[in-house]
């Protein structure tokens, strides 16, 4: 009973402290913020991470799981390898219209921040813009499969410049409190993809 509670208090500390490192920035968030959040003692914490790093690190696994839950019922119920994408689009569209995750995408937050100033979160960051790249990837390569998709069509050109423009997007959107930078962006994606994945190369 006792190590079920403590893991249930993990997994709180992890959950709040997420939403706080994602808003205010992972080197800038302190553990007395993060005592706010929980409304636990330093000591209470402490009691279940070794560090501010190791929390920090699990406040991001944290987010990107809760990211691709998004992403996973946006893509529920589509069909065909185009309207995957824009559903896929359409969580950016969200983040910027601050409605699914507060302070916006994880990973270019946690990439912008780190850089060389923590290498351990930098590595995860990675790890998990490989992952969105590659979502993007298979959708495309599954498009060309099923015959949706020209065969000449490069996937991976099309995931980076895909990605690359909503995270851009996402960025000036959130630099300016704006959501049409991310709007634009969109539209400008729905014509980028009905040429590209049609055409041959």
């Amino acid at each position: 009973m006792a190590n079920r509670k403590g893991e249930q208090t993990k997994a709180l500390i992890v959950q709040k402290a997420s939403k706080l490192f994602n808003r205010q920035g992972y080197m800038a968030s302190s553990i007395s913020g993060i005592m706010h959040e929980t409304g636990l003692k330093k000591g209470g914490i402490y009691n279940h991470f070794e560090n501010k790093e190791e929390l920090m690190l699990s406040a991001f696994s944290f987010s990107i799981h809760t990211m691709s839950q998004f992403y996973s019922e946006a893509l529920a119920g589509k069909k065909g390898c185009m309207e995957r994408l824009l559903s896929i689009a359409s969580v950016f569209e969200k983040l910027a219209e601050n409605e699914l995750l507060p302070g916006g995408c994880p990973i270019m937050n946690a990439a912008i921040e780190a850089d060389d100033a923590d290498l351990l979160l930098r590595e995860k960051a990675c790890v998990a813009m490989e992952d969105l790249l590659g979502m993007v990837r298979n959708l495309v390569e599954k498009g060309i499969e099923k015959g949706e998709v020209n065969q000449g069509v490069d996937s991976e050109f099309v995931a980076i410049v895909f990605i690359s423009t909503l995270e851009g997007a996402l960025m000036l959107s959130k630099l300016y409190r704006n959501p049409k930078y991310m709007n634009r962006a969109v539209l400008h994606l729905r014509s980028f993809l009905a040429l590209e994945l049609c055409q041959a190369v």
